[in-house]
């Protein structure tokens, strides 16, 4: 089954990459938790608790607040009934034309094959300056 879940989150990152958010959606369970990183710009919501939640708390901000957002895998790694995913976050933040690239590194644990809990971590500070205004420096 975890070759399954690996197959899953990489269609997901392959959707995104295309915009088709529905295809990320419909991989959720009807209750997932999602948890964007602590101190990130869209962690407000925390937890977000069923798929409507996280398409309008975290997708449909990137999708406005944000001129080409991408999300780049570098890997996905099987870990049983979680599969990791790390790469980089990309984009310009609308508002004031900065740019951000950091790492980032997402769990996604899965249930009957259904996504029930997905976790965030990032450089929450890169994110923080970018929207601020501040070119981040590394």
């Amino acid at each position: 089954m975890s070759l399954n879940n690996v197959k899953v989150v990489q269609g997901m990152y392959a959707a995104f990459a295309k915009g088709e958010i529905p295809v990320i959606v419909a991989a959720l369970d009807a209750q997932v938790e999602w948890w964007e990183a602590e101190n990130f710009i869209y962690d407000d919501g925390n937890p977000y608790i069923g798929p409507d939640a996280v398409l309008k708390g975290v997708f449909m901000r990137l999708g406005t607040e944000w001129e080409g957002f991408a999300v780049a895998p570098k890997e996905v790694l099987d870990a049983g009934d979680t599969v990791i995913g790390h790469g980089y976050y990309s984009g310009t933040y609308v508002k004031n034309g900065k740019q951000a690239r950091a790492q980032f590194a997402h769990f996604f644990t899965f249930r009957e094959g259904k996504i029930v809990k997905f976790q965030q971590y990032t450089d929450t500070a890169q994110f923080k300056q970018v929207v601020a205004g501040e070119q981040f420096r590394a």
